[in-house]
């Protein structure tokens, strides 16, 4: 019969010592991280970065209209006209081939204003796409 202290330290797992152990008195490095520069798509290198956050943060802001409006997703599918299943896909990130369009559309059958305002850049670098929900 095991005693406690040889049990506690099975169901503890492996510790830093065990892992010395099994790989000589090596010791496992810290992993190396970079600042974000606020867009995942763009730091990961994805064509069109800006469209793919502007699309992204559009669906956010649907899944949060529809969870602070206590809807389902059968519910609210029949009030945006997709299918059940495609809400599940769409709240859970996958929004390829939706147009802002289709998504402001979304957002209107949920009874949300959805206005669109074009204003000028005042330098190449500083025309961009962005969107604000309130």
């Amino acid at each position: 019969m095991q005693d406690l202290a040889g049990r506690h330290q099975q169901d503890r797992g492996a510790t830093e010592d065990d892992y010395r152990t099994a790989r000589g008195s090596e010791t496992m490095s810290k992993a190396k991280s970079t600042k974000s520069s606020g867009n995942v798509f763009a730091d990961l290198g994805i064509a069109n970065a800006d469209e793919h956050l502007a699309k992204a943060d559009t669906v956010i802001a649907i899944a949060s209209r529809i969870k602070s409006k206590g809807l389902t997703q059968a519910q609210a599918s029949k009030l945006i006209g997709l299918a059940q299943p495609d809400v599940s896909k769409l709240m859970r990130g996958h929004f390829a081939g939706y147009t802002y369009d289709r998504l402001f559309g979304f957002l209107i059958a949920l009874g949300e204003k959805v206005t669109v305002t074009v204003s000028t850049a005042t330098s190449a670098k500083d025309a961009k796409l962005k969107l604000e929900f309130a």
